[in-house]
């Protein structure tokens, strides 16, 4: 050999233990780009077999593979006289910190986080090669007794190995913090942009809600004076168009009003103070005397219990849910309403409104609170769809929640929950 001539390269044989199809070519193909000659087997024992027919440079193991898992792979290597020498690399996640642990037990000599980016793994294998050869003046110890999360482990792995564990471990967490963070980061922007996108599209609405007064009290005004004026000289058809029109008007203009509520609602801020519910309840239903004095009605209000909240936007959920209740049972010659309160593991206060109405079917009693949401047309029962997405939105800024349970034609139960004095949180 001439004094310039270089000599050959040796090959590098990585060995990969991955059962995941898709992962493992995704190792064989950025490992081979580098020139390492690739083996692939789906499992330890597969693994453990190719190893001893043909001893590799390297292995790179998953950790949770069938028959064999990465541990048992790397324990059995490590135990063979012939293979003992071999660096082995695992792939985890790390979501248990007793894989660290167990790391150690077998003796792996590095830990590779998932997911992984192209240039950290390449990285990670050069550095295991470089230290390959300092690995091999090594002496394994006499081992040393350690208890963790209360159990004794044996570890007798060498002490670079034990660094290079360590290490490779805490890279990981770096890794895994700066994720955090990043993500962290994200959710904050996303936070804010949500906001000002909720502020602007509430601004939006109350301005056109408000802005669509004016025209919607011409066109009723309108119709009025077509109705009183020339009323007697129009046919029944037209006459009829005209009503249609003024019945269309009324309910645009409840679709309106419901709008700008829905909107004041989250502009509001809350005035929170002591509030007596039962009170509240009685004041509450003397505002619907006069719509249901011909009606047959049983109320049944248990005694309810003192509640801190905002005493007018309450009152707007009461107003809410009872007028569903009303509402809803006007087709039952007897109606039932039944207002009081039931335990909560939480020790916040829940409240309930039950009815032997017209009921729903309960695979869609998450639409119910969504806004325009009704599971009812407008020829069965009147209404806009806004009161009861008013209704979580107040129990929502009082840190609450709000639910519903019903049977189609037997029935429903409206629940609310306010959290108690301590635990009340300010509106959002």
């Amino acid at each position: 050999m001439s004094a310039t001539a270089k000599p050959a390269a040796t090959a590098v044989d990585i060995l990969i233990a991955e059962d995941s199809p898709t992962q493992a070519q995704q190792l064989q193909h950025i490992l081979g780009q580098q020139g390492y000659q690739v083996t692939v087997t789906t499992n330890g024992r597969q693994a453990l077999e190719a190893a001893q027919r043909h001893k590799p440079t390297l292995i790179i193991s998953d950790v949770v593979m069938p028959e064999m898992d990465g541990y048992e792979l790397c324990r059995r290597i490590k135990a063979d006289a012939s293979l003992g020498d071999v660096p082995i690399i695992l792939v985890t996640t790390l979501s248990d910190p007793q894989d660290v642990i167990r790391g150690l037990e077998c003796r792996t000599d590095h830990f590779i986080l998932k997911p992984y980016d192209e240039h950290h793994l390449l990285s990670r294998v050069r550095f295991v090669l470089v230290n390959r050869e300092v690995r091999q003046t090594e002496q394994s110890g006499m081992g040393v007794e350690i208890f963790f999360n209360g159990q004794k482990h044996f570890i007798t792995a060498d002490r670079l190995q034990i660094l290079n564990l360590l290490l490779s471990t805490y890279e990981a967490a770096i890794l895994r913090n700066k994720e955090l963070s990043l993500a962290q980061d994200d959710l904050h922007s996303l936070n804010t942009s949500l906001a000002a996108a909720n502020e602007e599209l509430e601004a939006f609405s109350y301005s056109v809600s408000h802005d669509l007064r004016a025209p919607l009290r011409h066109i009723m005004a309108f119709v009025e004076l077509l109705q009183q004026d020339a009323g007697p000289s129009l046919s029944e058809p037209h006459l009829r168009h005209l009503t249609t029109i003024s019945q269309a008007a009324k309910r645009m203009g409840h679709l309106i009003d419901d709008l700008l509520a829905f909107s004041r609602v989250g502009r509001t801020d809350l005035q929170k103070t002591e509030v007596d519910l039962d009170q509240l309840v009685q004041e509450t239903l003397g505002e619907f005397q006069g719509a249901t004095k011909d009606r047959n009605i049983v109320l049944d209000i248990h005694p309810l219990p003192s509640v801190w909240t905002d005493r007018s936007l309450l009152r707007l959920v009461l107003v809410n849910l009872i007028s569903n209740a009303v509402k809803f049972t006007g087709t039952r010659a007897e109606a039932t309403i039944e207002i009081g309160s039931v335990p909560d593991a939480n020790g916040d206060t829940v409240i309930f409104i039950r009815d032997n109405g017209a009921g729903f079917d309960p695979r869609y009693a998450g639409k119910l609170f969504g806004v325009f949401e009704r599971l009812h047309s407008h020829d069965e029962f009147e209404g806009t769809g806004i009161g009861l997405a008013n209704v979580r939105r107040i129990i929502h800024r009082h840190g609450g929640r709000a639910w519903a349970e019903g049977v189609v034609d037997g029935g429903a139960t409206f629940y609310f929950s306010l959290p108690r004095h301590d635990g009340a949180i300010n509106g959002q």
